[in-house]
């Protein structure tokens, strides 16, 4: 495929819709609809960027028998999700510092240790190029009510056996899923 041309086709607060015109292998001129994070995408290279938008949090209890989950209501869906918590992170902040504020604006939890940091992924690589930094850590702490007054959010410890059933009854984030899928199964 050959890149061609990126067009903004609308920009909102947090949300800017493009259109991207590119050739296929066959010669044939095709358009892709996608959103992004940036505002201001004109060049192949802008749009391919390599730093993260937001962080996502595994966090585990002290004793690694349970996993940190986020029930959140999503407007999209009319439901509650359950989710691991994240954030976008702010100008001039290190994936780890967004972490450990993501964490106690969500959850009221402190980010005690981060255990690995992978490599960049997608929020929805179909229709999107936001990019995430998954940190898998250890927090603790006393629950409280999320800080946000635009997120309803219900944070909580699962063991394997609560992931379980709430994998066979409950809506959840993909990534969210698989991962508590295998962990749950360990």
């Amino acid at each position: 495929m050959k890149f061609q041309s990126i067009q903004k086709i609308h920009s909102g607060r947090f949300i800017h819709r493009y259109d991207i015109t590119y050739e296929t292998g066959e010669g044939k001129k095709k358009v892709y609809e996608m959103i992004s994070r940036n505002p201001a995408i004109d060049t192949q290279e802008e749009l391919q960027k390599k730093k993260p938008d937001a962080v996502v949090l595994i966090m585990h209890d002290e004793t690694g028998g349970k996993i940190l989950l986020n029930r959140e209501f999503r407007m999209a869906l009319g439901n509650w999700v359950y989710n691991f918590p994240a954030g976008l992170i702010d100008p001039g902040e290190t994936p780890e510092q967004s972490a450990a504020r993501e964490l106690k604006e969500e959850t009221g939890l402190d980010l005690l240790a981060i255990r690995d940091r992978m490599a960049l992924s997608y929020s929805a690589v179909g229709f999107s190029n936001e990019s995430n930094i998954c940190l898998v850590g250890t927090a603790s702490g006393t629950f409280q009510k999320s800080s946000s007054a635009v997120e309803e959010i219900e944070a909580g410890w699962y063991t394997r056996e609560e992931v379980k059933k709430l994998l066979a009854a409950e809506i959840f984030a993909a990534r969210t899923q698989a991962y508590c899928y295998l962990w749950s199964r360990q």
